[in-house]
């Protein structure tokens, strides 16, 4: 074939067409990039609000724009102002912390030289071997640590003043997605699954399979943490634990990861209660940590996340964390979407190797 037959033949086109559709794609990427979180949080929102706007779409007799801005209305009176004035409390209650650590009132090289009175004696020596009993030291590093933990918050509210800009844009963006895909997101994904080259059958089981993730996920997760930490913070408030709120929120973060999260803010809390005397309410809060909050996790998070998802509680657990590791705060949808979809995509690539052979073997000629 010489070179002008080559330009012209429809090999030569597609492939030149493929290779056009790829770096118009990467380009697009590219400059959706300073926007990535609120593109992404923009997609998610509508997809776990669509049921809402579906109905409202019903009831209003088809009008699409007035069915997605109540929709959008709903979302900033239950999810945006909620946050807001969350955000703004945990602030004051974050400066408070650290203003008392760094006062001493609150003073955790006391805590662990408690902690360490009480222990085995194979376990102090353990402890002491690293160089852990040296509370003059620990005293200086917890001063040191909380120093520059001070100095990266007011670091971080210095730049979330020079960003605001960025922050409101990319809010309103979010928003701005967030009302479009409501409203012609049905068309929309009908025309991305047409362009997927697939077979019908696995675009539509992917499709479904990712949406269904996406919202047992974001509503199963989030659920479970506010319930958890609300259930946290009251018992904090109740043992007079200042700072319940900034606790409870804390406990809320750690419950994405599932088993292990809100234990690692009342675990410590209850070891301290036992060491310090105050033995009523530490095996209280062991109990109410294990009996109530642990409750939630292991009764609410199967129900919500594990039997939409159809995924085991440790791979929700590892894509979870390797997720949070790898995306930030973002990882904890994209983690368990990540790992749902390779399951997906092999179980359909087992099933097609399974129906090919079993073709194979009916089509093959009866030995004689």
């Amino acid at each position: 074939m010489n070179f002008k037959s080559f330009v012209t033949s429809p090999r030569f086109e597609n492939n030149a067409f493929l290779a056009l559709l790829i770096v118009v794609s990467l380009a697009f990427v590219w400059i959706l990039l300073p926007f990535s979180g609120a593109v992404f949080w923009g997609a998610v929102i509508a997809i776990v609000f669509m049921p809402v706007y579906t109905a409202l779409l019903r009831r209003w007799k088809q009008r699409r724009t007035l069915a997605a801005l109540a929709t959008l209305s709903i979302i900033v009176l239950m999810v945006v102002l909620p946050l807001t004035l969350l955000t703004g409390t945990l602030v004051k209650e974050t400066a408070a912390l650290v203003q008392r650590i760094q006062s001493g009132e609150t003073d955790f090289p006391r805590f662990f030289e408690k902690v360490v009175a009480v222990l085995p004696g194979w376990a102090h020596d353990l402890m002491q071997h690293f160089g852990l009993t040296d509370f003059n030291e620990l005293q200086a590093r917890v001063t040191d640590a909380v120093t520059r933990g001070s100095q990266a918050i007011a670091t971080y509210v210095y730049s979330l003043g020079q960003n605001a800009l960025d922050f409101i844009v990319g809010f309103f963006v979010m928003l701005y997605l967030a009302f479009f895909l409501l409203r012609d997101g049905l068309s929309l994904s009908k025309r991305i699954r047409a362009a997927v080259p697939l077979a019908p059958s696995h675009r539509k089981h992917l499709a479904q399979k990712f949406i269904t993730v996406i919202r047992a996920t974001v509503k199963g997760n989030i659920l479970v943490a506010a319930t958890q930490g609300a259930l946290g913070g009251l018992a904090f408030w109740f043992f007079g634990i200042k700072g319940a709120l900034l606790w409870a929120v804390l406990m809320g973060f750690l419950s994405l990861l599932p088993a292990i999260g809100a234990g690692l803010v009342w675990g410590p809390v209850a070891i301290y209660f036992l060491v310090t005397g105050a033995i009523w309410q530490g095996v209280a809060l062991i109990a109410y940590g294990v009996l109530v909050i642990g409750l939630v996790d292991n009764v609410l998070r199967p129900i919500l996340v594990g039997k939409d998802t159809q995924m085991p509680d440790y791979l929700v657990l590892i894509s979870t964390i390797g997720g949070m590791a790898v995306f930030g705060i973002n990882g904890f949808v994209i983690g368990p979407v990540i790992a749902a979809m390779f399951m997906v995509v092999w179980d359909l690539f087992a099933t097609a190797r399974e129906e090919a052979a079993a073709e194979a073997a009916a089509e093959a000629p009866p030995q004689s």
